[in-house]
């Protein structure tokens, strides 16, 4: 039965920092490609929630004008009744 060395050769310690640095290299690049991935959706996202800001403003706009036209409405007809009382 063959015993386990109680020491690394430089040689064997060569090869595992050349492998290690070989793993390193591809989690590098693969956290480059999850970087880049989370740029194209952060942009995405920023496009959307512009969208929907401005469809919320344009919201807003249409119901203040109809607001106004309602009161006026309102407003019209009132005087119309009032107008029709006196007469």
């Amino acid at each position: 039965m063959e015993m386990m060395r109680e020491s690394w050769t430089d040689e064997r310690l060569d090869d595992l920092k050349e492998r290690m640095n070989e793993r390193f290299d591809y989690v590098d690049a693969r956290f480059n490609h999850v970087d880049a991935r989370f740029n194209t959706v952060e942009a995405r996202t920023k496009e959307g929630f512009a969208r929907v800001d401005a469809d919320i403003r344009e919201l807003r706009r249409t119901m203040a004008q109809g607001f106004i036209a309602l009161v006026g409405i309102m407003v019209t007809g009132f005087l119309s009744l009032a107008g029709l009382m006196v007469l």
